[in-house]
């Protein structure tokens, strides 16, 4: 439960301040009304912090036997997968291994954080409450959030990234996923979020521009819109490579459009707040699309009409992309939310139930040949850097930081429930990429090689590709043409040869887990279009987010220049800017879809060192930020992951640009290609034509041009943060000399301990500590008047004052609970009440 703001003394009607989820009228950092009979006091906004620490230190002899368990559990989960070495090795195990590790670090290793380098400040409202304006900003519940949250950075990246890397094996990708996500990518997360919260909100953009200076902040903003444009542009790719050639996917990923807006109109004029039981209706409606689809695609005018090529794919998708970008959010962006997010959650769930029972036995070697081999059929490369490029997400991902300073920090109800949201929500995007690394791992290798190799290396048909995997000479793998049918036919498909992206072969692999799992059903087929439509939400999703995240910063860095392009309702602004991202990340898909090279195989490492330099822009801000507000010694937290991602990037850059090994290096195989170009040859490589030859020259040129650039500016923000966090830590250094540590550290830490390092005050709204000063750029301080719990399950302490706010609630008339949606004269109420609390 989470308790609304106090209405008393608020000068709002504690009924409309109450009639919708954002508070109707939050108000400046005052003492509370005195209790009188009619009005009782309010209780605290927060759980003294001690009473937390000593909840939190007790340790009891059943809670040290659970915790011991899960340890002993998790470690024979490692183990198993590490150490003992047989013919095969139980998917159990890799389920194991990763909820017993996350489990051990969100309790542990996030809490470190959140009391040595973030120290939150419940005392303190989020800009959820003193920018209330029931549209961008409003309290939302934490649990609700953390969903949205995961839905918005749950793209393509934890599903696809982990099913190339099982190339390399299943011990270096479970490695990386699982250790990656607890000492980096949550981290990011979590920090991201908080810091900028602290600062009403700001982008990573603004952040950048306030922390960094104009070099900085100003290479960070080229660098997030270049890379963002890769990554959306890639997101799409694979979509694009799942449907080509599939009435039937094309049918039911199609559908999801309709349902969505027919959710919008329901959600929005039917049944306003209706949320689960438009969620029912939007989950019905799709189970009935992959039904349908199946009917559809065997009609010969289902075949005639929806087997798509991927140029005509793509083309779809780029006019989807502007024409959601630009419609109103609860038309489309808000239902496809509710959908994914349902989809996500539960396919996920139920993966793991079905590996946790069918317990597949997997034959792929923990470490295979191509880890210590360059010349994959995947994708080119050794296991360093490329393995911790290619999975992108899951340990971590730059774009999660857009998505962490964009819409989740405007609706945080408290300030510790950042943990939660930001490391937490990470975590369970982990566990995503492990479900799909499992999945994967358990397709045959011989199917697996032969469904990610590009079409130039097999042909496109089942006899070439049964030759290309063949010829590869591994020992106990092969495939025959018949294999390849079938599995085609098992699944409802024409053809499974060449389908690159590991958004197939993730289907096949959850097919098979789902159909042994219930074998009397024969659901084979419907599994596997299941799965294609689970991924196709996944990724429509981030497109989605990502075209307006990347029109949002174009409008604001084209704001410096032309004010109004920061006005949201001028439409023309939108749409121009919308335009533009739309046809920049159009235009890569287009390269990659007509790419003679495979496409994906040779955009995918592009895409994956985008994303972690990404990564190394918001980690290089954090860093300034927490110098201004921590002691050093905190610092490594940052530093570690921020110099482990700049390593594997800048070498992985490097190769990219100048290996002289063709199937590595973009400038290499540039310079081949327009060698054989002007020599007059008509075949190169995989290129069959002159036209084809041309494409890779060109498409080539574009990939070097775009890892110099991303690598360049990611470099110049990361330099620039190092000084200014040395200058920073030198600064407090001798300001601590000169007046005496005990002063000046505690002032110039200013809110680093949550509150300016003032005690907090033992009530709620009143009491006599000093009020925390802010630190750098964050807003000045405003006092909350509401409460929340931090966690999924509230402690004991939090209960009992959860008890005290539905008293107080219920003693002035409000319903207890939180509320849903404010109207307008609520946001103009919060506004005043923000802006008296900064004067």
């Amino acid at each position: 439960m989470s308790t609304a703001p106090d209405p008393a003394g608020s000068g709002a009607d504690p009924a409309a301040a109450h009639a919708g989820h954002a508070p109707a009228g939050t108000a400046p950092a005052t003492a509370a009304p005195s209790p009188t009979a009619t009005t009782p006091r309010r209780p605290a906004n927060h759980v003294d912090p001690e009473v937390l620490d000593r909840e939190h230190r007790r340790w009891t002899p059943g809670r040290i036997a659970l915790w011991v368990a899960i340890a002993l559990l998790g470690g024979l989960g490692w183990v198993m997968l590490a150490l003992v070495r047989g013919e095969t090795v139980n998917g159990i195990w890799f389920v194991f291994a990763a909820v017993c590790t996350y489990v051990i670090g969100y309790r542990f290793y996030s809490r470190y954080i959140e009391n040595r380098l973030v120290r939150p400040d419940d005392r303190r409202a989020t800009p959820a409450e003193y920018k209330a304006d029931g549209t961008d900003y409003m309290p939302t519940d934490r649990r609700v959030l953390y969903g949205h949250h995961f839905a918005a950075i749950a793209g393509a990246g934890p599903l696809v990234g982990p099913v190339l890397a099982a190339q390399m094996g299943y011990l270096p990708g479970t490695i990386w996923i699982i250790v990656g996500v607890i000492f980096a990518g949550a981290v990011q997360d979590y920090l991201v979020l908080f810091f900028s919260m602290r600062r009403g909100g700001r982008s990573l953009g603004q952040m950048a521009r306030e922390e960094l200076g104009v070099v900085g902040g100003y290479a960070a903003i080229v660098a997030t819109l270049a890379i963002m444009v890769i990554i959306t542009a890639i997101l799409a790719l694979v979509v694009v490579n799942s449907l080509a050639e599939s009435p039937w996917g094309v049918f039911s990923v199609g559908m999801t459009i309709p349902i969505a807006l027919v959710m919008g109109v329901y959600l929005r004029f039917v049944r306003p707040g209706k949320v689960l039981e438009v969620s029912v209706l939007g989950f019905v409606l799709l189970l009935a699309a992959i039904v349908a689809g199946g009917y559809v695609g065997g009609t010969a005018w289902g075949v005639e009409y929806l087997t798509l090529s991927k140029t005509t794919i793509a083309w779809g998708i780029i006019v989807y992309g502007f024409i959601a970008a630009v419609l109103p959010v609860w038309l489309l962006l808000a239902p496809r939310d509710y959908l994914s997010t349902f989809m996500k959650v539960g396919t996920i769930v139920l993966l793991a139930v079905g590996i946790v029972v069918v317990r597949p036995e997997i034959s792929v070697p923990a470490v295979s040949e191509f880890a210590s081999r360059s010349d994959g059929p995947v994708f080119s490369g050794s296991l360093f850097p490329f393995l911790f490029v290619t999975i992108a997400c899951g340990a971590l991902s730059g774009f999660h930081a857009l998505i962490a300073s964009g819409t989740t920090p405007k609706m945080v109800e408290k300030e510790r429930q950042t943990r939660l949201i930001g490391y937490g929500g990470m975590c369970l995007e982990s566990f995503v990429a492990i479900m799909a690394l499992v999945a994967a791992v358990t397709v045959d290798r011989g199917i697996y090689f032969a469904m990610n190799a590009g079409a130039g290396a097999t042909g496109g048909t089942v006899e070439g590709a049964a030759a290309f995997v063949n010829s590869l000479g591994l020992t106990g793998v092969s495939v025959t043409p018949d294999q390849l049918t079938a599995t085609a036919g098992a699944v409802g498909e024409h053809s499974v040869v060449s389908r690159t992206g590991g958004a197939s072969t993730l289907a096949v692999g959850m097919a098979g887990i789902m159909h042994n799992l219930m074998p009397g059903l024969n659901l084979m087929s419907f599994w596997y279009h299941f799965a294609i439509m689970f991924e196709a939400l996944f990724i429509l999703t981030a497109v989605d987010a990502g075209t307006r995240v990347a029109r949002f910063m174009l409008q604001d860095a084209l704001g410096n220049a032309v004010p109004r392009f920061r006005d949201s309702s001028w439409r023309v602004g939108v749409w121009l800017t919308t335009l533009v991202m739309v046809a920049a990340w159009g235009s890569i898909l287009l390269l990659g879809v007509t790419d003679p090279l495979g496409g994906i195989n040779t955009f995918y490492p592009l895409f994956g060192i985008a994303n972690q330099l990404l990564a190394a822009v918001a980690l290089a801000v954090c860093l300034t930020v927490a110098a201004t507000r921590s002691r050093a010694r905190y610092l490594w937290i940052i530093i570690v992951p921020l110099a482990f991602d700049v390593v594997v990037t800048t070498v992985g850059s490097w190769q990219k640009i100048f290996s002289s090994t063709p199937a590595i290096g973009y400038w290499a195989n540039h310079v081949r290609a327009r060698d054989a170009l002007a020599s007059g040859a008509t075949t190169f490589g995989t290129a069959k034509t002159p036209d084809e030859i041309a494409a890779v020259a060109r498409n080539t040129l574009v990939q070097t041009s775009l890892s110099v650039l991303f690598v360049v500016l990611t470099l110049t923000v990361v330099a620039v943060a190092v000084v200014r966090t040395v200058r920073t830590v030198l600064a407090r250094r001798a300001a601590e000399a000169a007046v005496g540590a005990g002063v000046s550290g505690e002032v110039s830490a200013g809110g680093a301990s949550g509150g300016g390092g003032s005690t907090p005050p033992s009530g709620g709204a009143g009491g006599s500590a000093p009020v925390p000063v802010a630190v750098g750029h964050e807003d000045p301080y405003v006092e909350s008047r509401l409460y929340a719990p931090a966690g999924l399950i509230p402690t004991p302490s939090e209960r009992a004052l959860e008890r005290e706010w539905a008293a107080y609630l219920a003693a002035v008339g409000v319903p207890a609970g939180t509320a849903a949606g404010a109207g307008a004269s609520a946001g103009e109420s919060a506004g005043a009440a923000a802006g008296e609390g900064r004067r």
